[in-house]
């Protein structure tokens, strides 16, 4: 729950009393990746987030929205008379609102999987175990790109953890 809304984040504030309720699907089964444009470094990947690729995202997308209304439609709120902007009550079906839960969604900026660790038998893992990127001898990988899935909550602390790993093994091969 955000006590302001806005069109986007980096948007101004509506000029209105409201507030934002959101939804995190914490066990996502869509998948995105992030690719090479070039040999160049210096030019941008190209990254395709993938959001909402799969029915079972979708539904809970839907049943999201459909939470939030219910949520929002209880006494304790009634006073304050809570209007829906975004989607908008009009859209009830699974579609619409599976469909307007992406036009709406965005990011909550904690990507991982990009160098997931892995066997080295596995065509998709790009680190083993002690974070070793594989086939490139004294380079590690060492922040969430590293895990395989998301963890259902914020990835902050695994992260740390990781790197406190990563700082053992790196010590102990000196």
């Amino acid at each position: 729950m955000q006590p302001l809304s806005l069109d986007a984040f980096g948007e101004p504030l509506h000029r209105f009393n409201a507030f934002t309720a959101s939804v995190c699907n914490l066990n996502p089964t869509s998948r995105g990746h992030v690719r090479l444009r070039s040999p160049d470094p210096t030019e941008a990947p190209r990254i395709l987030a993938n959001y909402l690729s799969t029915p079972a995202d979708r539904r809970v997308a839907a049943d999201s929205l459909r939470l939030t209304r219910h949520i929002v439609g209880m006494p304790a709120l009634a006073r304050f008379q809570p209007q829906e902007v975004k989607p908008g009550l009009q859209f009830q079906t699974e579609d619409e609102l599976a469909r307007l839960a992406g036009d709406i969604g965005t990011t909550i900026f904690h990507p991982v999987g990009t160098c997931r660790m892995g066997r080295a038998d596995d065509v998709n893992a790009v680190v083993d175990a002690r974070l070793r990127v594989y086939g490139v001898s004294g380079l590690r990988v060492v922040d969430a790109s590293v895990m395989p899935s998301i963890t259902s909550g914020n990835t902050n602390a695994p992260t740390l953890m990781i790197a406190e790993r990563a700082a053992e093994w790196v010590l102990a091969e000196r």
